[in-house]
């Protein structure tokens, strides 16, 4: 008999101890530490940035009632019950571009290492948990390399070392570490629609002599993007890359979370096959306005009033958000963007036209050709 396997082999995310990218501070003060990242997130504006740090009061009671203060500003404070888990926190931090967390009292899967003079007692019982510095940053200037750092990492010395005066250059080397991870795009063509209105499959109608299916794949592919085809597991398509849907009966929702549930790590850039008008410079303009901060990268037309949650590259800080919805019992894509932080790209209405009904598919025909 076979070994029984209880749970479906699914991707897991690529996840670091307690975020999708974290960084751990270490070595001086925890009060240097925390000022040090509050300076750093101030020239880090444009991302979504948190500090994961240890409480030190000593007589401490635990909650009976948790308090969430709500302020019109966006500001909430919390007083909550809550232990560390890293599964629990990678929930909580997976909308956070990157994580700083007090390396005194947690352990990071990359590391900071400050020198302090002061601290050579306390960094040698952490020296197992620095197998991933990324950069030194000295404390003073006669701040030295204890030389058991040197015995457990030779290439100490060879790593860029700042004071902790040059923020800015912290900063640059903190955002160079946040772009280094951002998500690859892949390409999802949403060719699984039970096209009822239509009459018939609206991948397989053709305004330019083939049929739309494989016009949208082209237009993302020859934006060097890797496109799957999207579709419900009874159809028959004769294709490498398709993604069969695994949240059933969903429709678009489905057919993201599952794109998602086979690449947790990329970020899609969905596409319907019933926008026959959207063209390569609308793709190349999402593109370009791509943010990779917020939750999604969203076309809506001048004069409409909601995105276009099928012509929008979705990361993976949506698919968490997307079941979050989902347990809720929404599956509407367009509602994830409403309620959430999205960045919005705005075209022409007439660029993003549904065709849904065979009236419709008459004219915008007639209107391609001619």
């Amino acid at each position: 008999m076979g070994k029984h396997q209880k749970h479906a082999k699914l991707k897991l995310r690529n996840n670091d101890n307690f975020a999708p990218n974290e960084i751990a501070i270490l070595g001086t003060k925890c009060n240097i530490i925390s000022d040090l990242v509050k300076s750093v997130s101030e020239k880090l504006t444009a991302y979504k940035l948190a500090y994961f740090d240890a409480s030190h009061s000593k007589e401490i009671q635990k909650n009976k009632l948790e308090t969430f203060t709500f302020h019109s500003s966006g500001n909430l404070n919390t007083n909550s019950n809550f232990e560390v888990n890293k599964f629990n926190q990678r929930v909580q931090f997976s909308q956070f571009d990157y994580v700083f967390i007090n390396g005194n009292h947690y352990q990071g899967a990359k590391q900071i290492l400050i020198l302090d003079n002061d601290k050579e007692a306390s960094v040698l019982k952490r020296l197992e948990q620095l197998d991933h510095i990324q950069f030194i940053v000295k404390l003073n200037e006669n701040s030295t390399y204890f030389d058991f750092l040197e015995e457990h990492n030779p290439q100490i010395k060879n790593l860029h070392c700042y004071h902790i005066s040059e923020i800015d250059k912290i900063s640059r080397h903190i955002e160079n570490l946040i772009k280094e991870k951002i998500p690859p795009i892949q390409g999802l063509v949403l060719a699984g629609g039970k096209s009822v209105r239509m009459g018939k499959d609206k991948g397989e109608l053709d305004f330019y002599g083939k049929n739309q299916r494989d016009v949208a794949i082209e237009l993302l592919e020859k934006n060097n993007i890797k496109t799957y085809l999207s579709i419900r597991e009874e159809q028959e398509v004769e294709l490498e890359n398709k993604i069969t849907d695994k949240f059933i009966g969903l429709g678009p929702f489905g057919a993201i979370c599952s794109a998602f549930q086979q690449d947790p790590d990329s970020a899609w850039l969905v596409l319907a096959t019933d926008v026959p008008f959207v063209n390569d410079d609308v793709i190349k303009l999402l593109l370009k306005h791509r943010n990779p901060s917020k939750v999604a990268t969203t076309i809506k037309g001048n004069d409409k009033q909601f995105p276009e949650p099928l012509i929008t590259i979705w990361e993976p800080k949506s698919y968490t958000l997307l079941l979050n919805y989902l347990a809720q019992g929404y599956s509407c894509p367009r509602k994830v963007l409403i309620n959430s932080d999205v960045e919005i790209v705005k075209v022409d209405d007439e660029l993003i036209r549904n065709i849904n009904t065979p009236e419709e598919y008459k004219n915008a025909y007639k209107e391609i050709n001619g």
